[in-house]
């Protein structure tokens, strides 16, 4: 087995360097005013991609300036999302044969990355008249290795096996910002708590689990140092409090 290295870009943004396939998920890489996090490498800087993967069409998932952007810059790059915003994804200039739409337990290959998809609840577990989630999670799996990104979701019935039938993951990004009903009523839909995020963790068992969607917005926050701790004392498991940027090597050489 390899090693893989994966930076976390802020929110639930993920660069993963896999060999020699480079990959995005969820990275939200426009400027805002209400970012308390810069974007850490300028949209337009982007290149070498062979994957930008959106979990759902909100700005901090699919960032559509951005992804107009990547249609230009990085030509060789395939987009993954999911199939329910095709059309979404069209309207920033991507060609349909780069554009890759996903449903829920849909998988693709490229290169030597497969990505899984699974139905993600973002407060609901949402499906059109097509029968197409508008939310996903997915599974990333490169040469033995499998990374678990969870987008944004809660935890519905059934979920955790369905991701266990997978295997053993190498790394879990979750988010661990909750929901309430201020932010309901505001038309801000939520995640797992912190305590949810770390009983799922608890039970699929990672090998190494990073808190996502918790420093972006001062209206949406999330706290990592709870989520560690709740973690440590119910499960005896440690995670891995991220920087931006940071290597995180999983993995073996």
């Amino acid at each position: 087995m390899d090693s893989a290295t994966l930076f976390w870009l802020g929110q639930m943004g993920l660069m993963a360097q896999m060999g020699e396939t480079l990959l995005y998920v969820d990275y939200y890489a426009s400027p805002a005013a209400d970012r308390q996090v810069p974007p850490p490498i300028p949209a337009d800087r982007v290149r070498d991609v062979r994957i930008f993967l959106g979990t759902h069409n909100h700005l901090d998932h699919i960032d559509h300036e951005a992804w107009k952007i990547w249609a230009k810059t990085c030509p060789d790059a395939l987009f993954v999302f999911p199939e329910a915003h095709r059309e979404a994804v069209l309207a920033d200039g991507i060609d349909s044969a780069r554009a890759c739409g996903l449903n829920d337990e849909e998988q693709i290959r490229i290169g030597d990355v497969t990505i899984h998809a699974v139905a993600a609840a973002h407060e609901f577990l949402d499906r059109d008249e097509r029968g197409l989630y508008p939310c996903l999670q997915y599974v990333i799996e490169w040469n033995g290795l499998r990374v678990y990104h969870a987008g944004d979701t809660i935890r519905y019935e059934g979920m955790l096996p369905r991701l266990q039938r997978f295997g053993p993951m190498d790394a879990a990004l979750m988010p661990i910002n909750g929901r309430d009903g201020r932010r309901y009523r505001r038309n801000c839909i939520g995640n797992m708590t912190f305590q949810e995020a770390a009983d799922l963790a608890g039970e699929l068992k990672p090998g190494l689990v990073i808190p996502g969607h918790w420093d972006m917005f001062a209206d949406n926050p999330g706290d990592p140092d709870a989520f560690a701790d709740y973690l440590d004392a119910k499960y005896g498991m440690k995670c891995h409090i991220p920087t931006v940027m940071e290597p995180i090597r999983i993995g073996h050489d």
